[in-house]
């Protein structure tokens, strides 16, 4: 019984290493993938008041003129406002 459930759990486990694989061969094919990565060069980064770091303001969160990296920031420098 014990050996029947290893092999089944070991049969699922490589069933999904597998569809891993291939979904990874399947998207390399398909072309490199459209994510939030590096800006282009050249692009204005600004720098968020709470924590420091630098974000494009595109793909900021932002509150008026002020820039954030995350809600949570945004809503640290809310509450530090008030």
């Amino acid at each position: 019984m014990l050996r029947v459930a290893l092999l089944l759990i070991f049969g699922l486990l490589l069933a999904r290493a597998v569809r891993q694989f291939l979904s990874g061969v399947v998207d390399g094919a398909n072309g490199p993938a459209r994510r939030s990565g590096p800006p282009a060069r050249g692009v204005q980064m600004v720098r968020d008041p709470v924590c420091g770091t630098f974000v494009v303001p595109s793909r900021a969160v932002a509150l008026g003129d002020v820039y954030f990296c995350s809600e949570r920031c945004r809503d640290r420098y809310r509450e530090r406002s008030a």
